[in-house]
C-alpha cells in the first residue's frame, strides 16, 4: 500500500510567477524530478505518459543512488527523508567472479558508501507521491510534435487531441518524440544485448546461486559476454546477461519459445559454473531481450526557443549507472534554473544545456560495471577490479 508523501507547505519557495506554461513528456525519473522540483518552488507543470496508470508496467530492478548526481537531484527534490527509507541494507556489496565461479574480488557494503541501493519502481513512486494530484495525465502517448513559433511547440497524441505549450521537456526517453524538434541524431545499436531473468526465492530454491551473487550484487565479466546479477528485496535474484552479439544474430533467436530462447542463450555459457549458468537456465520468468543503444557521446544541438531534453532523449549511453542518477540531476538543474529565471525561459534554458551537456558527454566516458566491452581497455575481470579499486580510493 502507498501513501502519498505530504508536501510541507514551508518547503514551498514562492518566486516571481512563472508565465510561461511547462509541459513534460514522460513520467519517468528525469521528467517527475522536474515536476517535483518545480512545484517546491511553486510552479506548475503538466506531465503528460504513454502508459495508461503508473502500475501499467514493471518499473526495472534495483538502482543505486549516486551522491554526487542522483541524491543532490533528491536532496533539491525535498525527498531525502523519503529516499533514505527506500534503501535496502547492505545491497552496495559486489562480488567479482571468473566463469568458473571463483571469487576473484570482494567489496563489502560497510554502510559507508555513496551508492545506496533502491527499487527503481519505489523510488518512481515517492516522486509521484509528492505532487499534487492531476500533475501526471496517464494514457497520453505521443505521435508527433511541431514547432508553431515564437517558442511554442504543439504536442500532438496517439488519441488525435493535441496541446500547445510555452515550454516543453523531452523527458521521454530513448526513443524520444521531441528530440527531432532539436536535433537529427538517432539512437545506434551498440553491438551488445542484455536478457533480462529472475530467480524467485532464492535462498531456498536455489542456495548455491545465491550463494555466488552474495549480499548485493555479482559480476562476470569476459570480452565478448558478462553476467550481472543483483539481489533485489528478500531473495530475489535479478540478472541481466550480456552478449556482444549483431541484432540479426539475436533474431535469429525466437523469444516468443522462453524454453528454446532460455537453450540457445545458455548455450552461449557453455563450460560457465552451474551456479552462474543457473541465472539462465532456472529463470522463473521468460526471458526478456533488451537491446542496447546509444546516442553520440556529446551529443547537443543549438538552441531552438521553448524546448529542451533531459535524461536519455537528451544523452542515451551505454549502461554504466549513471543514467537513472543522469535523468534526476538534469530534472533538478533544469528546475533549478527555470526558478531562478521564472521571467526568461530562454536564459534558464541556455544555463541548463551549457552545464548538462559536458557533463553528460563525461559520464558516458565512464567505463563503469556494465560498459566493458569487447573493444575497452577493461575488458576483463582484473582490469575491472582494477578500475573499482581506482573508483574506490578517489576522493
Amino acid at each position: 500500500m502507498t501513501c502519498r508523501v505530504p508536501v510541507q507547505q514551508s518547503t514551498i519557495r514562492k518566486k516571481a510567477p512563472m508565465t510561461t506554461d511547462i509541459t513534460i513528456i514522460g513520467a519517468g525519473l528525469g521528467g517527475l524530478t522536474l515536476a517535483r522540483v518545480l512545484h517546491v518552488h511553486g510552479i506548475p507543470a503538466t506531465v503528460y505518459e504513454a502508459e495508461p496508470s503508473p502500475a501499467a508496467r514493471s518499473q526495472g530492478g534495483m538502482l543505486d543512488i549516486h551522491d554526487y548526481n542522483g541524491q543532490l537531484a533528491l536532496e533539491t527534490a525535498g525527498l531525502m527523508d523519503e529516499f533514505r527509507g527506500l534503501i535496502i541494507e547492505g545491497r552496495q556489496a559486489m562480488r567479482v567472479l571468473d566463469p568458473e565461479g571463483t571469487l576473484l574480488h570482494e567489496l563489502a557494503d560497510d554502510g559507508t558508501g555513496g551508492r545506496p541501493e533502491v527499487l527503481r519502481g519505489e523510488l518512481r513512486q515517492i516522486l509521484l507521491d509528492s505532487l499534487p494530484a492531476g500533475t501526471v495525465q496517464w494514457g497520453h502517448k505521443v505521435s508527433g510534435t511541431r514547432t508553431l513559433g515564437d517558442g511554442r511547440h504543439e504536442v500532438t497524441f496517439a488519441d488525435g487531441s493535441t496541446v500547445v505549450t510555452g515550454l516543453l521537456v523531452g523527458a521521454d526517453g530513448a526513443w524520444s518524440r521531441v528530440r527531432p524538434l532539436l536535433s537529427a541524431a538517432t539512437p545506434e545499436y551498440i553491438g551488445k544485448s542484455v536478457v533480462e531473468t529472475y530467480l524467485f526465492d532464492a535462498d531456498t530454491r536455489h542456495p548455491a546461486v545465491a550463494k555466488a551473487v552474495g549480499a548485493g550484487a555479482m559480476i562476470v565479466l569476459t570480452p565478448d559476454k558478462e553476467i550481472f546479477a543483483h539481489r533485489e528485496k528478500g531473495d530475489t535474484l535479478h540478472a541481466y546477461v550480456g552478449l556482444y552479439e549483431s541484432q540479426d544474430w539475436f533474431a535469429a533467436v525466437d523469444f516468443a519459445d522462453a524454453a528454446g530462447a532460455t537453450a540457445r542463450i545458455a548455450q552461449e555459457f557453455s563450460g560457465w559454473a552451474p551456479e552462474l549458468t543457473a541465472l539462465i537456465t532456472d529463470g522463473d520468468i521468460a526471458p526478456v531481450l533488451r537491446p542496447l543503444y546509444a546516442l553520440p557521446t556529446g551529443h547537443r544541438w543549438d538552441r531552438v526557443p521553448g524546448v529542451t531534453l533531459l535524461g536519455d532523449a537528451a544523452h542515451l549511453s551505454a549502461p554504466n549507472g549513471e543514467g537513472a542518477n543522469l535523468a534526476m540531476l538534469d530534472g533538478a538543474e533544469l528546475g533549478k534554473a527555470l526558478a531562478a529565471h521564472p521571467d526568461d525561459i530562454e536564459t534558464a534554458l541556455t544555463e541548463y544545456e551549457q552545464a548538462m551537456f559536458p557533463r553528460s558527454a563525461e559520464a558516458a566516458t565512464f567505463e563503469g560495471a556494465e560498459a566493458h566491452g569487447p573493444d575497452s581497455d577493461n575488458s576483463t575481470a582484473h582490469d575491472l577490479i582494477v578500475a573499482f579499486t581506482q573508483q574506490q580510493q578517489s576522493p
